[in-house]
């Protein structure tokens, strides 16, 4: 895996799946995006370094799905059907991790959340990526 000195681990829900994630900027690069199948999924990821996302176990458990061009791979637990990263189709030597399956990171850590706009991908429209958004979670008082 590349530099795993940054290393963190992580995990599908029922544990079946255990990986090690090294973040490409740590979570300066965390985002959500509005393509139709991130949309439904609602993740907050944070980008892995290429090579950056090693599986420790139960790769035998882990399936995935293509949609629209088939060039990203977005990877599940076939047990508990937790998302825990994808390949990226605007970089396929690049990884997505699902900041929620990274042990002690939750993505209520974090107040805003960078939304792309995905719907508009700039390898269908041929213009640069564009910023839909942002997402706030604002904590109440008695929580």
């Amino acid at each position: 895996m590349a530099d795993d000195t940054d290393a963190l681990t992580g995990r599908c829900h029922c544990g079946a799946v255990r990986f090690e994630a090294a973040l490409s900027d740590g979570f300066d690069t965390i985002l959500r995006c509005t393509c139709s199948y991130c949309r439904m999924r609602g993740a907050v990821v944070a980008m892995a370094k290429t090579g950056g996302v090693k599986i420790l176990e139960g790769e035998d458990a882990l399936t995935s799905y293509r949609f629209h061009t088939g060039a990203a791979e977005h990877f599940f637990c076939s047990r508990c059907g937790i998302y825990t990263h994808h390949q990226r189709r605007s970089d396929p030597n690049g990884y997505a991790v699902n900041v929620a399956c990274l042990d002690g990171v939750s993505p209520f850590d974090f107040a805003e959340v960078p939304v792309t706009d995905g719907e508009n991908h700039p390898n269908d429209t041929g213009k640069p990526s564009r910023r839909a958004g942002t997402l706030r979670y604002v904590r109440s008082e008695e929580g």
